[in-house]
């Protein structure tokens, strides 16, 4: 692939979420243009709403109900950039339902751009947890500076609204954080996404605004992973890098985009072991990469979800009532990279542990 076209294609794979321009402008209302209509047969599933744009869903299942936290797309007429400005991300929209298939329930903006204190604009992929006796809202939105940084916000039901802290979570950076609870009682967030979510001006916990995305033979940029204190507010330890091997047990290379690291950080646990699962970005696939402990390394397993209709991809995996389901996004609605809508199907364990590959279209 040329440079110029893999850039471009990095820079609209990047947008797994969405931006706020930072504006009092009144935006558009985002169902304008959403279809109704839609039943279509080469399709693996269908939306599961059509009044709003929905993407990059976090599903979790809290007192036997799954509860989805997507980003918000909006149909703002924001003019596109390689920065992907025109995803115009202004709140989160909280999804429920009793079971998959079941009906689903909008639960209203649970928390909105002007209510965090620190943010500037692009308010992107969410995750949530439960601890506490409280349930927490984690997503990444750029500060005053325009830099990614991950905030916090609590409510005491699953669906909010929810409050945020004054000051995003001290140590965090870049975007996609997911948050996971392992068997012990422990919660560790998994983050980063490079170009638009720049972790590749990150090196060291240090933040360089020159820093340029890795070049084809040196060796590719590494999610992130941190242990959480028991606030659940606040990181434990030093971010530290998690390393996503080969067969040969070796490093990634930038070149190797169709299965090093982009964006996109999920974590579940099955049989005993741990599934990083994530997306390439400009390769489009969702992958995962398997290890014995909660900070890796992860040796690459193989495709878990092929490239689906539209620019971008973001998941995640839960179990409910004894079986296993990726929760994703594609443009089924609107055809637009920017207006994306999130979708469910079963996933299926191979009984060595792998997983079957799924093909979001017929």
């Amino acid at each position: 692939m040329k440079r110029n076209s893999f850039l471009l294609a990095s820079a609209i794979a990047v947008v797994c979420s969405c931006n706020d321009a930072a504006s009092d402008k009144t935006p558009v209302p985002d169902s304008t243009g959403v279809k109704t209509t839609t039943a279509n047969d080469k399709y693996l599933s269908q939306p599961l709403v059509t009044h709003i744009y929905t993407a990059d869903p976090s599903a979790h299942v809290f007192n036997g109900r799954i509860y989805i936290y997507p980003s918000h797309d909006t149909a703002t007429g924001t003019p596109e950039n390689d920065n992907g400005d025109h995803f115009n991300m202004m709140d989160y929209h909280i999804l429920s339902m009793d079971s998959v298939g079941g009906k689903v329930t909008d639960h209203g903006v649970a928390l909105h751009i002007k209510d965090i204190p620190w943010a500037g604009r692009q308010l992107w992929a969410p995750d949530a947890a439960f601890a506490n006796n409280t349930y927490y809202l984690y997503f990444p939105v750029k500060d005053k500076q325009d830099v990614f940084r991950i905030g916090v916000a609590t409510s005491k039901t699953p669906e909010g609204p929810f409050t945020p802290e004054k000051e995003p979570i001290k140590g965090s950076y870049s975007i996609d954080p997911c948050v996971f609870k392992d068997d012990n009682g422990s919660f560790y967030m998994y983050f980063g996404g490079i170009w638009g979510g720049q972790l590749q001006k990150w090196k060291n916990n240090q933040y360089d605004s020159t820093r340029k995305l890795r070049q084809p033979d040196e060796l590719a940029i590494l999610p992130r992973v941190a242990r959480l204190n028991a606030d659940m507010k606040s990181f434990a330890e030093p971010v530290k890098e998690v390393k996503i091997l080969d067969s040969a047990g070796n490093l990634y290379k930038e070149k190797n985009n169709d299965q090093r690291f982009f964006e996109a950080s999920w974590m579940h646990k099955y049989n005993g072991k741990y599934y990083f699962s994530y997306s390439t970005g400009d390769t489009h696939n969702i992958v995962y990469a398997i290890g014995d402990s909660p900070y890796g390394p992860f040796t690459y397993k193989g495709l878990l979800l092929a490239p689906v209709e539209g620019w971008t991809n973001h998941h995640s995996i839960i179990e409910k009532d004894g079986r296993w389901y990726l929760f994703y996004h594609d443009v089924q609605l609107s055809g637009k990279t920017h207006l994306r809508n999130v979708k469910v199907t079963q996933l299926t364990y191979n009984p060595d542990g792998t997983i079957q590959t799924i093909h979001s279209q017929k």
